[in-house]
């Protein structure tokens, strides 16, 4: 995808404003997939090569990103309790109403780009298609919950990996780390079966063709540097979209 000239942008930014430059317009970008599917690392390195072409980038995860929703992150992966399908997911919802109105909502209003490790559609994949088995009666209550939140991504990668390929990513990953295979260092979510993972994998299937505009399927095998550079041309796209122009060096050098 061809990206556009920055000094073109510049001039149509410049005329529509009189010579003054306009407060620049926030863009939240999440990252959905998996287990091993490479999105916490990916999410690390596109704020890292946003930075370094001077954009104001805000890094984050859910659950979590705010001292609550990290209360509540431990409690879901790792604590004892056993919640109610329907109480799992509301928790995951009070988090996000915490990350939302203490960090993403006041970051972008900054206008700064917000790059979240997981979001809504976690909970859709995870909890709707994973735990729910694709239950009408529970996608309709995630769907629900949704409305109330009032902010949807402006932009959703989903890195697509097969599970055999994500499978032996986590069992390096667990041996890189010093982690035991069952119960230890392993979530909630990395313990689950392989059908579990499987239903989660057609879930994102599932949303990324539903919502084609917004999701957008990226192929987890690439080479991480390509997967980067993926990620940092679209997110520079939307950006140069919303703002006229972006700054730094044009991503295809």
């Amino acid at each position: 995808m061809p990206l556009p000239d920055p000094s073109e942008a510049q001039a149509l930014t410049t005329a529509r404003t009189g010579g003054q430059t306009p407060p620049a317009s926030g863009l939240f970008v999440t990252l959905e997939g998996g287990e091993g599917a490479g999105k916490s690392t990916q999410a690390r390195l596109l704020a890292e090569a946003l930075k370094a072409r001077g954009l104001p980038v805000c890094l984050t995860r859910e659950p979590g990103g705010t001292p609550g929703a990290e209360a509540l992150r431990e409690v879901l992966l790792f604590g004892k309790a056993d919640f109610s399908p329907r109480a799992e997911i509301m928790t995951h919802m009070a988090a996000r109403c915490d990350h939302l109105d203490r960090l993403i909502l006041p970051a972008l209003a900054r206008g700064e780009i917000v790059i979240c490790d997981r979001f809504h559609d976690s909970t859709l994949a995870y909890q709707g298609y994973g735990q729910g088995r694709g239950s009408p009666a529970e996608l309709a209550f995630i769907a629900s919950l949704r409305k109330l939140l009032n902010r949807e991504p402006d932009l959703t990668f989903w890195l697509d990996v097969p599970q055999a390929v994500a499978t032996e990513r986590l069992r390096k990953r667990r041996e890189s780390s010093g982690a035991v295979v069952a119960g230890g260092a392993e979530d909630r979510y990395e313990q689950q079966d392989t059908a579990f993972h499987g239903r989660v994998h057609a879930g994102f299937a599932t949303i990324a063709a539903r919502d084609p505009e917004r999701v957008r399927r990226i192929d987890g095998l690439l080479k991480p540097d390509e997967v980067t550079r993926m990620l940092v041309q679209q997110v520079l796209v939307h950006w140069s979209d919303r703002n006229g122009a972006f700054p730094g060096k044009d991503v295809t050098s």
